[in-house]
């Protein structure tokens, strides 16, 4: 079992700066990949970004690349989200995720465990 508290969401403006974070519960947290979804309103959930295991694989989908940053610090139990350049279109919940497979992390419906979600809001 895995629980997931997000932090660091807020209002920025247009081109403005946020570093979410997420800790993780539990002994095994290095066995996990862990991601990071986002639901704007009347959206969908959807895959913005995953690490593997040891940090060592990232995946970013297109509208983020160059932009955020995902890292994890095991010895923390941690995993960030650092979001830059940001757009108004970034606006949503964004919700920390795990599971031991990392071929699920990219995909809501097969992921096991969820944070509760932290709103990020930019303004233009």
């Amino acid at each position: 079992q895995v629980q997931l508290v997000e932090s660091g969401g807020g209002s920025v403006q247009t081109g403005g700066s946020l570093r979410l974070s997420c800790a993780a519960s539990g002994r095994t947290f290095s066995s996990y990949a862990m991601g990071w979804f986002r639901q704007a309103p009347g959206k969908e959930r959807a895959f913005v970004t995953a690490i593997s295991w040891g940090g060592r694989n990232t995946y970013y989908v297109d509208s983020v690349k160059g932009r955020f940053t995902i890292s994890r610090d095991n010895a923390k139990n941690t995993v960030y989200l650092q979001m830059n350049s940001l757009k108004p279109e970034d606006t949503a919940v964004y919700y920390c995720a795990a599971d031991l497979s990392w071929g699920h992390i990219a995909t809501m419906q097969l992921v096991d465990y969820w944070g509760q979600g932290t709103q990020v809001t930019v303004s233009s």
